[in-house]
């Protein structure tokens, strides 16, 4: 029988220690004066159904079969986005830190890799509050760890997860989700730096809206010169059927309906614009570029 969302979301931490070696492929993409890396932070195991469950079988279980996908357990890859040009050093995320699953929480290993020390981020800026995208956000002492850094969220986002209320009416799958983020906002309450959607959040990067997988969730244009990439965080998440049918609910999306709309008029806006892209859970790094294809969308990622 396959695994349950709430069995999932309430047991992650509990997955066994063969699990912890992460696959550190990362990407690397210049953008002007800048340099777009991505830096792995291991991957997760999830249940097909946390994902599928929504979507229809009989048009579903072909594109799994095409793109050699299981139906019954994914692990996606989790790839934090890097920015670097003369002036400042920028994670996009944090990644899961230690309590969430075995097989995440290895970006401080990606980053050491890629020469980077956690006092060398001048700015974190958050896509949006899930656990592995936030909670590698504190150290051993429950302190931020890029204490150098300056932390910026979109205000939706941060009110969303700082509301007392969601923990009960996220559902009960979710409550940890929630208990969990506002943890880690209590470490950053009195120096985290608000923005709202699409406006400039630092010189050459540009928040863009794109809310459904969380109601505050948020992507980002980086642009040096003529060159740019947009960083998408968990807009479009699945590497197939997210490009294939963007229309199709997905299970790990809080909104599925704002959150189809939403990924179609990203690949929409990243083909009219000629635009690279990074996604969180993309595979072989999670940069490359998007294509037409059968009716919907191909991802083709950059060579590692």
């Amino acid at each position: 029988m396959p695994l349950s969302r709430r069995a999932f979301l309430s047991g992650c931490a509990a997955l066994p220690v063969s699990l912890q070696f992460g696959r550190l492929a990362k990407a690397e993409l210049s953008i002007g004066n800048g340099v777009l890396t991505t830096v792995s932070d291991g991957h997760l195991t999830l249940p097909g159904s946390f994902v599928f469950e929504p979507m229809p079988w009989d048009e579903l279980a072909p594109l799994l079969k095409e793109a050699g996908i299981s139906e019954a357990t994914l692990k996606p890859d989790c790839n934090v986005s890097l920015y670097r040009d003369e002036d400042k050093t920028v994670l996009f995320d944090v990644g899961s830190g230690p309590d969430f699953q075995p097989s995440a929480g290895k970006l401080l290993e990606g980053l050491e890799l890629s020469g980077i020390a956690p006092e060398d981020v001048t700015h974190v800026v958050f896509t949006h509050a899930h656990p592995d995208h936030i909670w590698g956000l504190l150290d051993e002492f429950d302190d931020p760890l890029f204490y150098e850094a300056t932390y910026m969220i979109s205000r939706a986002e941060w009110d969303y997860w700082w509301n007392p209320e969601t923990v009960n009416t996220i559902g009960e799958a979710r409550a940890a989700m929630a208990v969990g983020a506002k943890r880690r906002f209590e470490a950053i309450e009195n120096s985290v730096e608000f923005f709202d959607g699409d406006q400039e959040v630092l010189p050459g990067i540009q928040a863009v809206s794109t809310p459904g997988h969380t109601p505050g969730h948020m992507s980002f244009e980086v642009r040096s010169g003529s060159e740019a990439a947009l960083i998408v965080g968990d807009a479009i998440g699945n590497h197939h059927v997210a490009f294939m049918k963007p229309e199709w609910p997905s299970g790990s999306d809080q909104d599925a309906e704002v959150a189809a709309s939403t990924r179609i008029a990203l690949l929409d806006r990243i083909i009219a614009d000629d635009l690279k892209l990074a996604g969180f859970h993309l595979p072989s790094g999670g940069i490359g570029r998007v294509e037409r294809a059968a009716g919907g969308y191909r991802f083709l990622p950059e060579a590692i």
